[in-house]
C-alpha cells in the first residue's frame, strides 16, 4: 500500500502530533509573552487594553486543542475504515 497517491492513516498522527504540541508550546510562549508586555503597560491605556484583548484572544486556542484532536483521530479512523472496505472486496 506503499506509494499510492491520497493515502492517509495512522502514520498521519505523528505529523498532526507535532503540530499540535508546537501550536500549545507556541500559545503558551505568546500568552507569558504578552503577560509580561502589559505588567510593563500602564493601567487602562490603549495599549494595555489591546494586550488584554491579544491575551484573551490567544487563550482561546488551546482550549479549541481537543476538539481539533478528536476531528483529526475521527477523520483518520472513517479513512481507515474506508480503506480496509475497500480493498476487502
Amino acid at each position: 500500500m506503499k506509494g499510492k497517491k491520497g493515502q492517509f492513516g495512522i502514520n498521519a498522527l505523528a505529523g498532526v502530533a507535532i503540530t499540535i504540541v508546537v501550536v500549545a508550546m507556541v500559545s503558551v510562549l505568546g500568552l507569558q509573552l504578552l503577560g509580561d508586555t502589559q505588567d510593563d503597560l500602564t493601567a487602562d491605556s490603549a495599549e494595555y487594553n489591546a494586550t488584554g484583548d491579544a491575551i484573551e484572544g490567544v487563550a482561546k486556542i488551546p482550549e479549541k486543542l481537543p476538539l481539533i484532536v478528536g476531528a483529526v483521530v475521527l477523520v483518520v479512523t472513517i479513512t481507515i475504515i474506508i480503506v480496509a472496505f475497500k480493498y476487502m472486496q
